[in-house]
Parts: C-alpha cells; structure tokens; sequence
C-alpha cells in the first residue's frame, strides 16, 4: 500500500469522526410550545392546567372558581364524559347482611355407630346358608345361618342333664345339694348366653328335651350385607368374621374443610348436601363432628357431616357436594369489584364527583361470594368505583399514587 492511500484513509477517519461528534453534540430542535402543549393534552390521562385552557390562571375557572380538571394531591381526575365512555359505575358503601358460604366435596362413609360385625365364639361347621350375597337386606333376628358345633351339642346335653337334676334335688333337704344343682343350671344357662344363644331355642330345649345339631346365628341389626365371608359346609374358627352389615339409613359425609375456614365451621351447624348426577335434589345435614387433626400435604381437616338416608340413594365412597352457610351478622361491605389488589395493600377509589377519583387504602376482614367486610379505610355513604377500575390509571401511575400516598389514609 502505498503512502498516498495511507495519507488518504486516515483523513477519511478524522472527518467522520467529525461528523459524527457534531451530531452528538448537536442541540435538539424542539417544536413550539403550543404544538407540544397541543399533543400532550391529546394522551390519554394528561390534563392540561387552567392556564392552557382558555387562558385561565392554573386551578382557576372562568368566574374564579377551581377547575374539576385541576390535579389535586393524591387524587386521579378524569373528565366525567371519559368516565362515562368507560363505563364506570359506583355504588355506596353501606352495611349489609353477609353471608359466608363454604363449599367442599365430601365422600360417603357408614355411621359407625350404625355397623356390626358377626361373629362366632366357638369352632363349628355352617350348615346351612339362609344370607348369601352381599347387598342381601336384613333385619334384626333374621336367621344368617345355622352352625353345627361339637361344643354345642356337648353343653345342650349338660344343660338337660343340669335341668333334670335340678327338678330331683330342688326339694332336697341339704341345702347345699339344692344349692349345687341349680348353680350347675344357671352356668350351662349362661354359657348358651355368652355364645350368643337367644333366650327362645334354650326354651325350646326345655320343652323338647332333644339336642338339636345344629342351632341358628342370627343378624344383630337391621341393614344391608356389605361384606360375607360365610360360605356353606365352611369350618369357622372363634371371631372370624363372617358378615359385616351395615344400617345405611342414617349415613355420614367426610368432608375437607381447609384450616382458614375452619373457623367458621361449628358444630350442630346446618349443612347442604347435592349430587353431581342428580344437581336438583338438595338434602338437609348438619355438622356432627369436627375431627381434632389436620392433614400436613393438604392443609385441610376433616369434618362430618351427617344425615338420614331412607332410600340408601347415597352409597358408601359416594362422592357428595357439601355446602356450609354462615351467617356472619350486618357489617359495613364493599363489593368485591370495587378493590384492588396491590401486593399486601388493597385500595378503592373513592368517588368525590366531577370526575375527582381518590385512591383510598383500606383494610378488609371477612371476604363473602360478592363482598369484602370494610374494617378501616371507608365510612358508610361513601361511593366508591364498581367497574371498569383497570381502565381508570395505568400500573405504573396506581403504583406511584400508592407510594405517594403513605400513610394518608389514617389506618392503623
């Protein structure tokens, strides 16, 4: 290369390094005030002062009165025409009857109280099947089977034997004889009794005076069989269980109740009960228990609701809408629309008139399907805005305002 090319590059350097140093430093070339003025108040959410309308001192109208266009501290002033556009609506802080509702889902359980299992208290042989499905109704006394049982038979002939020689040595003139004889009777009575034995078969062998092989077992409850292990010509240990039945006349509803909502639920309390299948029938329940612990993963404890179920539609590990209803008493409320949250602060805007919108920090309690409990922040009469809240400021100004506004609301 040679040293004229050199000489040429390098003033080609300096003068765009020139240029490019004069644009930098260059003034900008702003339009006329009017005309900037002009576009400003044409954003949306710029007001122009009262010096830029019609020629009037800032604050001023007309006939010196103050503008309701006129920024004020800590308030949002929108032309009340706009307001309308967007369709802003208000609505008067009052207080009002709150209702509270909880609603959950809850699976159908048998009232335990309500359950029996059978039994037996001495080996033998079913002989014969009288109860043999599950869903088999019954009722109470009703003969589930008959059992042969070589215990049985032994003690049926003590009890003859016991009974014949009460009837020769009752009369006896020792009195430890009569004695023994009817203490022998009343034991072989009493083991018929602990294994379950009723009264009108002991009877029956009195009358008869013949041992019978086999002797019935019989339902302890009216129900339904919801379990059956027995099975005809099966040997049978003491306390296998061979039936399990259940009265599903009255029934319960282990329902979850999340911890925060727990405090409104009591006991005794009235309860509704709808099927996902069937959504017009509505049952009447009430909370029978509330269960002492909670469950870790689901912050939630359980709670029982119970309620008569005569024609068994609800079946056990059905699932069940549960809905609680708890009045909560008047109480000065806002609707849910009018507050907005910003982080951990909620606020309203409050409707002065003129188109004046303040926002104001409040502090809610109790939150409804339709309102929130006012605990500080708004007095009853106040307006406040119901619609269109996200339309009235930008985030980036609701925040500034919020920052601004510190403490002005008076809360504690």
């Amino acid at each position: 290369m040679t040293s004229r090319t050199l000489v040429s590059l390098a003033v080609f350097v300096v003068i765009g390094l020139a240029v490019a140093l004069w644009l930098v430093s260059r003034p900008a070339v702003l339009p006329p005030a009017d005309s900037r003025q002009d576009s400003m108040a044409d954003m949306p959410g710029m007001q122009r002062t009262g010096e830029e309308l019609g020629g009037r001192s800032e604050g001023v109208g007309a006939k010196g009165e103050p503008s309701p266009l006129t920024p004020e501290p800590g308030m949002v002033t929108i032309p009340p025409e706009r307001l309308q556009t967007i369709g802003v609506k208000y609505e008067e802080v009052a207080r009002r009857p709150l209702e509270k509702v909880i609603r959950t889902v809850g699976r159908v359980a048998v009232d335990e109280r309500r359950l029996a299992k059978v039994t037996i208290k001495f080996h033998g042989w079913i002989e014969k099947l009288l109860v043999s499905a599950t869903g088999d109704h019954v009722v109470k006394g009703q003969i589930l089977f008959t059992i042969y049982s070589p215990d049985l038979v032994a003690t049926q002939e003590e009890y003859l034997l016991a009974l014949k020689g009460r009837k020769q040595l009752g009369e006896s003139e020792f009195p430890e004889v009569s004695r023994g004889s009817k203490d022998l009777l009343e034991a072989t009575r009493r083991r018929f009794q602990l294994w379950d034995i009723t009264e009108d078969h002991i009877r029956e062998l009195e009358r008869t005076g013949q041992v019978l092989k086999t002797l019935p077992i019989h339902s302890p409850i009216t129900g339904t069989v919801i379990r059956k292990e027995a099975l005809a010509g099966a040997h049978v240990d003491p306390g296998e269980e061979l039936y399990t039945i259940a009265d599903l006349s009255h029934i319960w509803i282990l329902a979850d109740i999340y911890e925060y909502e727990l405090a409104f639920v009591k006991k005794g309390q009235n309860a509704e009960v709808t099927l996902s299948y069937e959504p017009g029938t509505v049952l009447t329940a009430h909370v029978g228990f509330i269960y002492p612990t909670l469950d870790p993963k689901t912050r939630t404890a359980k709670v029982r609701v119970e309620l008569d179920n005569p024609d068994e539609k609800l079946k056990p590990d059905m699932y069940a809408n549960v809905e609680l209803k708890v009045n909560l008493g008047t109480r000065l409320a806002v609707p849910q629309e009018a507050v907005i949250e910003s982080g951990q602060k909620q606020l309203v805007f409050l409707h002065h008139g003129g188109g004046r919108l303040e926002p104001r920090l409040i502090k809610t309690g109790v939150k409804t399907e339709n309102y929130y409990e006012v605990l500080d922040g708004l007095q009853e009469k106040d307006h406040v805005v119901t619609s269109a809240n996200f339309l009235i400021d930008s985030e980036s100004r609701l925040k500034a305002v919020v920052e601004s506004m510190g403490g002005m609301s008076g809360m504690k």
